[in-house]
């Protein structure tokens, strides 16, 4: 038998050219019993294959079980709708990672047991957190000093790795004395019609030294037919050109993964090397279902954390209902605490709580949601503000025993201080025991058309003509002729097709990893011994090399901290209504079910607001005509591809109306479609639709949720396409229904949203909402604030609030901040006054030395020099967006006093006169400028201008058209 221990998959990336998936598949297929992936410096792609292999065996197992069913035990039948699975072999993946130091030769790390796993995750912490990202500076000593429990594999023909750090030889010395009995030599072919000869004298060396060898195909692909790629990824390494790579472009495609007779047909003569890596691989019996995540468990050191949880519940049940919680409300409870602590999730529940009380204790906003999170248990410990009686949520969709694994709950902070959180985190847990989630970046579209484009030798104007086509490439494939020759080029062209049929091929291949948008890792022992640790990108952040598909097959805890602006425009809106109206609000306590909040969403006056604030959401708004919450939830989730590409926007608005009748398939579907009418908009509908219609079994629901996380990597939904439909059609259900039914599944597989997401954003819906109706000024002074976000310019926000009756007033230099503010109106209300933040080029640090040098306020623009000391470059800038008005200076008066202004001149106090005769520079007549040149200036200088809208210019040279003027339409009630 033969085992490979020393395959290069596509995550050392830009060097392999298969995926891990893939090289599990073909060893399946060429009777390979176990195999290793061992990336360069990473183990990041080895949870993928891990995951293959799992469904390699269950696939054997359903087999299995069809023979026992069926009483077969030949050969399996020919391919058909009611034939035995497909037979194969399960291999079993064996965890490595090649080490490339930079002072000896590479050497592949095989753990043998849980402690090996965590001493080689060590070992590659340890080389990540010491290089930028991306680099990993690794020394002998980080193995010899770390190691422990592994099997390692001298590699001494890597001669770029052995020039300059005295040989092979040295090296395995040196890791003799600290590995005896565990240190094999490798030996891989190179195809040069040598390796003969260089396998004897290596295996005589090895001999002398007492270390015994090993072969290895050292695959860099699992099949030969990547050997094109294999050069690509290499020219987009090394940014060179295909035709320019030379030695560095393999030979030939026989650097691929190899069966067993292949591998002794190369090793003639050596064929102990071949026996022996299959021997080693039988001692290896280490396997990542091993790794056993813990929660943190802090806090809970006089109580456990059962206790714990069920005290911080019933603390918050009291807080959240002062007059005392409904009967259901506590039965609710108790179910939740009962099943979490049968689960074992205290820890888990305890952790989001911990942050977002850290959160609450800095005054920084924020809000829970997904799968856990509109539960009564985050309810009372202020995880969430969405009562848990709204909607009809079942806590066991979410967490049950038959999913065996961790809840989600994602928090949504300001995003202007989520930073303040994510380094509470570290703080509290250290970063040996905390990081956050890796992004891996594929290959995609317009990156996999310019990359390979490059590598491949074509012009820039070219691949620009193949990127403006992507959609027509990637959507309509078979037509690529067409699509050429509508861009002017030649579809017949060699090396055109070559590259197109290239980026067909890298399309989905992993390029690098990025951080997660907010996903922590968070663990009771060390994270660095769970899983690798490397620098971020950005300064003060460490992230691990999993993504969060990988940590969800490994059942590991994910706590999202996430940021959101809107979050951080309540937060302003709340401290403005605390100052200005000295009324304290949360998200929790602002007055429910306000009928003028209704009113203004019916009329879609919601720019600004939170998720409705689309043009696609504008115009849903008056046909939805949301009255109570739950609508509004509705129209969170109503407005995405899932149910538009299903065609369920429409027959509910029919039926909510009255003009089509509610009906359901059957009693069973509508227990799970009858709070939405009949029609599944939901992604928990769409997954009791499968259970309840099709017939799935909770594990084939599972399977089926977890290819819709992944459709836009892998697209991998589809192959339950048959199963879903035959299911449907066999519980009575019509094909057209069943196949609008798949159809939702899909959008969802790409942009699905839950209902307990939606119910947590139509909270931050309603808040905002709340907030612009009954203070529209507070509302856009909090927004500007806020900048960016949202789908608005500050020229549009600022046009909304003055139709709302706020009066805007200019930025000015003795009266505005760096913020935005409200001011007394003069007539006992209030006037938004703009800040200097809307000023283009203008740091927050220059306006608050403008602002505290301010006193009493200044007199001209040489006394904002003299006194604020800011550079002439910036007073021009004060200049051009017209702030000295209130000094009764013109725009272009000002400027032409800032423009005098020299850089290091003495100030008034020590100029003297020139030989005694002071200079008196007559005062300059300006033009005065018109209102259009002022309204241009205003969009140069701020983006936005209070002087009146530019169409408003024009409007004298433009002709009424056959409707009539504007104003006539709107009095005849038409629309605009």
């Amino acid at each position: 038998m033969f085992t490979e221990l020393s395959i290069t998959s596509n995550f050392s990336f830009l060097k392999g050219a298969s995926h891990p998936e893939e090289y599990v598949s073909r060893a399946a297929a060429l009777g390979m019993e176990a195999l290793a992936i061992a990336d360069e410096n990473s183990v990041a792609g080895i949870v993928r294959a891990h995951a293959r292999a799992r469904e390699i065996a269950r696939q054997v197992q359903e087999r299995q079980n069809w023979d026992a069913q069926h009483g077969l035990t030949g050969p399996p039948a020919p391919s058909g709708a009611s034939v035995r699975p497909p037979l194969y072999v399960r291999p079993r993946l064996i965890p490595a990672a090649r080490l490339v130091f930079t002072d000896a030769c590479p050497v592949t790390v095989l753990p043998e047991n849980r402690a090996g796993w965590g001493a080689l995750c060590r070992i590659l912490s340890a080389g990540r957190l010491r290089a930028v990202k991306g680099s990993c500076d690794l020394q002998l000593s980080d193995l010899l000093e770390r190691g422990g429990g592994v099997q390692l594999i001298l590699w001494p023909q890597a001669q770029r790795a052995e020039r300059g750090a005295g040989g092979w030889v040295q090296t395995a010395q040196a890791l003799t004395r600290r590995f005896a009995g565990k240190l094999h030599i490798g030996l891989h072919p190179v195809y040069d019609g040598r390796d003969a000869e260089r396998f004897a004298a290596l295996t005589a060396e090895a001999n002398r030294l007492g270390l015994p060898t090993l072969a290895s195909a050292a695959p860099l692909m699992h099949h030969g037919a990547r050997r094109k790629l294999a050069d690509v990824v290499t020219a987009i390494r090394l940014g060179r050109r295909v035709d320019d790579l030379g030695r560095d472009a393999l030979p030939n495609g026989e650097a691929r993964l190899r069966s067993e007779t292949e591998m002794r047909r190369l090793f003639k003569g050596f064929g102990d090397a071949v026996d022996r890596a299959y021997a080693l691989s039988q001692r290896l019996d280490f396997s990542l279902d091993e790794l056993r995540y813990e929660y943190p468990l802090e806090g809970t050191e006089t109580e456990t954390p059962t206790e714990r949880l069920r005290r911080l519940a019933y603390e918050g049940l009291d807080w959240r209902y002062p007059s005392g919680a409904p009967e259901k409300v506590h039965r609710l409870l108790e179910h939740e605490l009962t099943l979490i602590a049968k689960l074992k999730y205290e820890p888990y529940f305890l952790t989001v709580r911990d942050i977002v009380a850290f959160a609450r204790s800095r005054d920084i906003l924020c809000q829970g949601r997904g799968s856990a999170a509109n539960s009564v248990v985050c309810y009372c410990m202020g995880i969430t503000s969405v009562s848990p009686e709204i909607g009809t949520m079942v806590f066991e969709r979410f967490v049950s025993e038959a999913r065996d694994e961790p809840p989600d709950i994602d928090v949504d902070f300001e995003h202007e201080r989520r930073e303040e959180v994510i380094q509470h985190i570290y703080e509290r847990y250290g970063r040996h025991r905390a990081g956050l989630c890796a992004t891996v970046v594929h290959y995609r579209g317009k990156r996999a058309i310019r990359e390979v484009g490059r590598a491949m030798g074509l012009t820039e104007d070219t691949i620009s003509a193949l990127s403006s086509q992507l959609w027509g490439f990637f959507s309509t494939r078979g037509i690529e002729a067409e699509r050429m020759a509508e861009i002017g080029l030649d579809a017949g062209d060699r090396r055109l097709q070559q590259t197109l049929a290239l980026v067909y091929e890298i399309n989905g291949f992993p390029r690098h990893l990025s951080q997660h948008v907010g996903g922590f890792v968070v663990t009771e022992g060390r994270l660095d011994e769970l899983v690798p640790i490397e620098n971020a990108t950005m300064e003060g952040r460490t992230v691990i090399c999993w993504d969060k598909d990988d940590i969800e097959t490994l059942g590991i805890l994910k706590v999202d901290v996430l940021s959101l602006g809107m979050l951080t425009c309540i937060r302003k809106a709340f401290d403005l209504l605390k100052v200005h109206h000295q009324t304290s609000h949360t998200l929790a306590t602002l007055p429910p079910e306000d009928e003028q909040v209704y009113d203004m969403l019916c009329r879609a006056d919601s720019i600004g607001v939170f998720q409705v604030e689309s043009r696609a959401q504008m115009n849903f708004l008056p046909r939805m005509k949301p009255r109570n919450f739950y609508d509004l939830v509705i129209e969170v989730a109503i407005i995405r591809p899932g149910p538009i590409q299903g065609d369920m926007v429409h027959p509910y608005i029919r039926r909510r109306n009255g003009e089509e009748a509610v009906s359901f398939p059957s009693d069973e579907l509508g227990e799970v479609l009858g709070k939405t009418l009949g029609v599944p908009l939901f992604q928990e509908q769409a997954m009791q639709i499968a259970i309840v219609g099709a017939g799935f079994t909770p594990d084939q629901a599972d399977r089926l949720r977890r290819s819709l996380a992944t459709f836009k990597k892998h697209g991998n939904v589809s192959e339950f396409r048959t199963l879903f439909l035959r299911g449907m059609k066999r519980k009575g259900y019509e094909q057209d229904f069943a196949e609008r039914c798949f159809s939702q599944i899909e959008g969802f597989g790409s942009y699905g949203f839950p209902e307990s997401h939606a119910a947590s954003f139509a909270l931050l819906v309603y808040a905002s909402a709340w907030i612009k109706c009954h203070h529209p000024g507070i509302f856009a002074c909090a927004l500007l604030n806020s900048q960016p976000m949202g789908f608005y310019a500050p020229a549009q926000i600022v046009r909304d609030a003055r139709e709302h009756g706020v009066r805007v007033r200019p930025v000015c230099v003795n009266a505005s901040f760096w913020d935005n503010t409200m001011e007394p109106d003069g007539q006992g209300g209030l006037a938004l006054r703009l800040g200097f933040r809307q000023i283009k080029g203008l740091s927050e640090e220059d306006a608050s030395w403008l602002t505290a040098a301010r006193g009493n306020g200044y007199r001209s623009v040489r006394d904002v020099w003299r006194r604020a000391g800011l550079a002439p470059a910036m007073i021009a800038r004060l200049a051009e967006a017209d702030v000295f008005a209130g000094l009764e200076m013109s725009r272009r008066d000002a400027l032409w006093e800032a423009r005098a202004l020299v850089p290091g001149a003495p100030l008034p106090l020590f100029a003297g006169d020139i030989e005694g005769e002071a200079i008196d520079e007559p005062a300059a007549l300006l033009p005065e400028m018109t209102l259009g040149e002022e309204v241009v200036e205003d969009y140069v200088s701020m983006r936005l201008t209070l002087r009146a809208h530019p169409l408003a210019l024009l409007r004298h040279m433009l002709t009424p058209g056959p409707c009539g003027e504007a104003g006539q339409i709107r009095a005849s009630g038409g629309d605009i």
